[in-house]
């Protein structure tokens, strides 16, 4: 190469000349499955961190932000930051502005959603709003959608970039198998922390186990177990349970 090539790829182009998304054959080129699994577990273990001295230094409290039993991972930063990306990698470009306000929404749809799936699927609620001022059925609130939105632009502008950067130096040749490999552990661990958390509500509702299954589940993932696990779980799937925790039903909020 020339000394005037070389002078015209400085900086920004320079950088993008030598990008590991310019490699033959790179494992994780565009926006593919093995990139977004690698931004869903970097994402899910720096998130599971972040919540947790979060709550140790705002509450004085050392909880296990963790969304599966084994690990120390939260699903819902992991598939947020994934979401993220599918949504808004081509938005780079474009103005702070319309990201913030593209990503408040998602995130606040997002949250949403989430926070409905576990309460429907596992009696589970790990965060309620509901004390808080402009919340929907205290699942979302403001606050905490503007913090999507925030993130929404922080990721586009700045975390996404240099996640990328990050999985550029994984081995190319190690990158398909050692994905592979790690991914069929978190099917596996999301997987057995669902059937987990099904079963336990199941025992809420006095449902016998049918089946070796279910019985080994009873046996090696009781409630004390999982209540061990997930500090910040609140077990809201009988009437009973959701009056003791004082989480009030999405009817019964002020306004609705």
């Amino acid at each position: 190469m020339t000394q005037q090539q070389t002078a015209a790829l400085s900086g920004p182009r320079q950088a993008e000349a030598v990008s590991p998304e310019n490699t033959p054959g790179f494992f994780a080129r565009g926006v593919n499955f093995y990139k977004l699994f690698w931004i869903f577990l970097g994402v899910s273990f720096l998130g599971c961190l972040v919540e947790t001295a979060f709550m140790l230094l705002t509450r004085g409290e050392l909880q296990n932000r963790s969304g599966v039993i084994y690990g120390s991972f939260s699903l819902v930063w992991g598939l947020g930051a994934v979401l993220f990306t599918v949504c808004f990698h081509r938005l780079a470009r474009r103005s702070s502005l319309l990201i913030l306000l593209a990503g408040t929404a998602l995130g606040a749809a997002y949250e949403y959603a989430c926070s409905w799936l576990q309460e429907v699927l596992f009696g589970a609620c790990f965060w309620d709003y509901s004390h808080l001022p402009f919340n929907i059925n205290g699942r979302v609130n403001l606050v905490f959608s503007l913090f999507w939105g925030v993130a929404a632009v922080l990721w586009v502008k700045c975390a996404y970039p240099a996640a990328c950067r990050w999985i550029g130096k994984i081995p190319n040749g190690a990158g398909r198998p050692l994905t592979m490999v790690l991914a069929a552990l978190m099917a596996f661990d999301i997987g057995l922390t669902s059937a987990a958390l099904g079963r336990m509500n199941q025992r809420q509702h006095d449902i016998p186990p049918a089946g070796p299954v279910a019985q080994f589940l009873d046996a090696h993932y009781p409630d004390r177990r999982l209540e061990a696990v997930f500090t910040n779980l609140t077990y809201i799937g009988t009437d009973e349970a959701r009056e003791a925790a004082g989480v009030p039903r999405p009817n019964d909020l002020p306004g609705q």
